[in-house]
């Protein structure tokens, strides 16, 4: 039950932070009958899901999501425990820049992203994260699109799909007949 209320209260947050450009903790925190304190772990908690949520200090400041982005959370239906498919969830795992974070937020991929806050991030800001890995194959187009700021850490197939597929990409690209001689009709 508790988990729903936070769940619902998320939802309720991200919501608001669509509708308005910028919200103090202490506005939210009186909209969504929680404390200051509440609000800002349910802020943590988006970012690290990869809502690129950021805070503006000072006269004027307060919360808001990066220009443009949008979640349609109309017509969304609860899930119910039975409609799960059997088994337990996979997850990949991930080394991630900050710039890798927010193309992530940015494209939505690699969603939900969730940090592992139990590991520190090193001297340049990298992260170990992890998202849901429905396939392989989709998850490896999805970090290709992040490359060069995102690192496969597990499972092996994964990084070995990811692999198999730039390797692809370089031998279309190197093939005889790709390069400078082969023009358009329009040069």
């Amino acid at each position: 039950m508790l988990a729903r209320m936070r769940a619902g209260r998320l939802v309720s947050l991200l919501m608001i932070l669509q509708r308005r450009d910028r919200v103090t903790a202490a506005e939210l925190a009186v909209e969504l009958e929680v404390s200051e304190r509440t609000v800002l772990r349910d802020i943590d908690e988006l970012s690290g899901a990869g809502v690129p949520v950021y805070a503006k200090r000072g006269r004027g400041g307060g919360f808001a999501i990066l220009e443009g982005y949008r979640v349609d959370l109309h017509g969304v239906a609860p899930s119910r425990t039975s409609e799960r498919r059997p088994g337990p969830r996979r997850r990949g795992a991930v080394l991630i820049s900050p710039e890798g974070r927010r193309l992530a937020a940015i494209l939505g991929a690699l969603q939900p992203l969730r940090v592992r806050r139990a590991v520190p991030p090193d001297s340049d800001g990298w992260l170990e994260a992890t998202f849901r890995l429905e396939s392989h194959e989709a998850a490896a187009i999805e970090l290709l699109s992040l490359s060069p700021h995102v690192r496969v850490l597990e499972p092996p197939r994964l990084r070995q799909e990811v692999l198999t597929r730039l390797a692809g990409g370089l031998e279309a690209n190197t093939a005889p007949g790709t390069g400078e001689g082969r023009r358009t009709s329009s040069s």
